[in-house]
């Protein structure tokens, strides 16, 4: 069940220190996944495809709306979280309050931090965390077109 990939951040730390213990490779990413368009598939695929266990660090409603605005999410936190577990690349979602994922990522402590290739690694937030442990930050190159924003402006014309 999609559900059971729905987990709180004890049982995201317990689930990834478990693969680890495999030898497994921890990759983590994040956002806010809102209305789930091919950039995004794209992107997710390349992270997993990067480590062996792929944790997704979810941006709540109210995180949302802090950063995206009033009238965000288009969809909630609980269809969101669905959407992502559905996918099979994605093997844990965490929902996560705060401004940045920061704490999440020191509690996590993955191997790989993965963000689009619209940040540098240097702007990444827990890029300085992950490199101290030996770890590894990566950009993912975006593909061209296609953005949340630009999906709800196409819909607002028809």
């Amino acid at each position: 069940m999609t559900e059971n990939k729905i987990v709180s951040l004890e049982e995201a730390i317990k689930r990834a220190e478990d693969w680890q213990k495999e030898g497994k490779k921890i990759v983590f990413t994040n956002g806010c996944f809102d209305i789930v368009h091919l950039g995004h598939i794209d992107y997710l695929e390349k992270a997993r495809n990067l480590g062996d266990k792929l944790i997704l660090g979810l941006n709540t409603d109210a995180s949302v709306k802090r950063l995206k605005g009033e009238t965000r999410p288009v969809v909630n936190e609980y269809a969101r979280s669905r959407m992502m577990a559905a996918f099979e690349f994605i093997d844990a979602v965490i929902l996560f309050d705060e401004p940045t994922p920061l704490e999440v990522i020191q509690e996590i402590q993955p191997d790989i931090l993965v963000k689009g290739d619209d940040y540098v690694v240097e702007t990444i937030v827990g890029a300085d965390f992950v490199m101290g442990k030996g770890g590894e930050v990566k950009t993912i190159p975006l593909v061209k077109g296609y953005s949340t924003t630009s999906l709800i402006e196409k819909i607002k014309q028809i």
